[in-house]
């Protein structure tokens, strides 16, 4: 096997010839002759293209010009090849590993990475919990939100009508909680952040015409979010994307210092949104309340904002008084983010949970 030997000392290339008896591996050649042990030798993995070079201990070096004969005298040898080598060679065995990666990224993230979510997030002390609630209003009354201008009457009003619904339910069932009110630069919204604090923005109360029975509804939902630390879940899961990431692209500072943000716009899963939408089930028929005031909610979410809607009114013709929803209609286009978090139509779609706060109404 002729082959340009390099010494590791010098950029010059000897012609050199290579046979292997035993366990040893002879290089004769110009100004070359030399014994080795196989052991020593770093052979080449196989490549579709590429000169072949093997290694030596010492740092010298064996160049093969010739691919196809390298390999013919690899073979006469009996040196056989590993089976990733064998692998990477065929496009059957490349297609197969690349379908088998896709199945475990998106089983990993499917139902993995929830599972992965849940087990941290139950071995967290609510004080975590508490202390990122805490940055995340900090961050969010920076950014979106202002002191509520809601009388403090009808403010203590809600907040008195929730407590005596939710005073309803087995103390331990209960999550730890608080209710405040902001005047919203994004619109109607109500949601929750971990440790126990639930945001209701004025824009969400003067959208339902102050209906206290629809609040106490919306509330029930979060207060679920709370019980289930479904926020937790998704920064725990976030997390992790970002550790795998920050692996792969590099460093991830900048999601965990937006995160405080993220929490107060995140969406949930669906399979979340109704464990939420059950809990405030729960809550509504532990309080006496009708869960087709949930079906009024969405009902007024289909009307046109009044507040939006002025112009087009004026000049004849906005329609005002609400349209009952067909369950069976088609949910909105896949994606489609509404400005309130407990209404976004992709999880679930609004005509599933009409239809399930119906079905909830029908039944004891």
């Amino acid at each position: 096997m002729t082959v340009d030997y390099f010494d590791g000392r010098s950029a010059r290339a000897h012609a050199a010839r290579l046979h292997i008896e035993g366990d040893r591996l002879h290089i004769d050649g110009e100004q070359v002759s030399r014994t080795v042990p196989l052991s020593d030798v770093v052979w080449p993995e196989r490549t579709r293209h590429g000169a072949r070079v093997a290694h030596l201990a010492d740092g010298a070096s064996m160049h093969s010009r010739d691919s196809a004969e390298w390999d013919e005298w690899m073979k006469a040898t009996g040196r056989s090849e590993s089976l990733v080598v064998k692998a990477q060679q065929s496009w059957r065995w490349v297609c197969a590993s690349v379908a088998v990666l896709v199945v475990a990224l998106v089983t990993g993230y499917q139902w993995g990475l929830p599972w992965a979510a849940r087990k941290a997030v139950a071995v967290l002390p609510h004080s975590v919990d508490e202390s990122i609630g805490e940055s995340a209003l900090e961050s969010i009354d920076k950014h979106w939100m202002k002191p509520s201008a809601l009388p403090l009457e009808q403010q203590e009003r809600i907040r008195a009508a929730f407590e005596s619904a939710a005073a309803t339910l087995p103390e331990p069932t209960v999550a730890s909680h608080r209710l405040v009110f902001r005047k919203s630069m994004i619109g109607p919204n109500a949601f929750a952040l971990p440790g126990g604090t639930m945001v209701m923005t004025d824009e969400l109360v003067k959208r339902v015409g102050g209906d206290e029975a629809i609040l106490v509804g919306v509330l029930g939902h979060e207060l679920g979010h709370l019980r289930q630390r479904h926020g937790m879940h998704m920064l725990a899961q976030v997390s992790a994307l970002g550790a795998v990431s920050a692996m792969l692209f590099g460093d991830f500072n900048a999601l965990l210092a937006a995160a405080p943000v993220w929490l107060g716009q995140a969406s949930y899963s669906r399979d979340a949104e109704r464990e939420a939408d059950a809990e405030s089930v729960r809550l509504m028929k532990a309080a006496g309340l009708s869960p087709m005031v949930m079906v009024r909610f969405f009902e007024i979410l289909a009307m046109p904002n009044p507040d939006e809607g002025k112009a087009e009114a004026k000049e004849g013709g906005a329609e005002t008084s609400p349209k009952p929803i067909d369950d069976k209609a088609a949910p909105r286009e896949p994606g489609h983010r509404s400005w309130l978090g407990i209404a976004i139509a992709s999880h679930p779609a609004d005509a599933e949970r009409i239809a399930f706060f119906r079905n909830a109404a029908a039944t004891r």
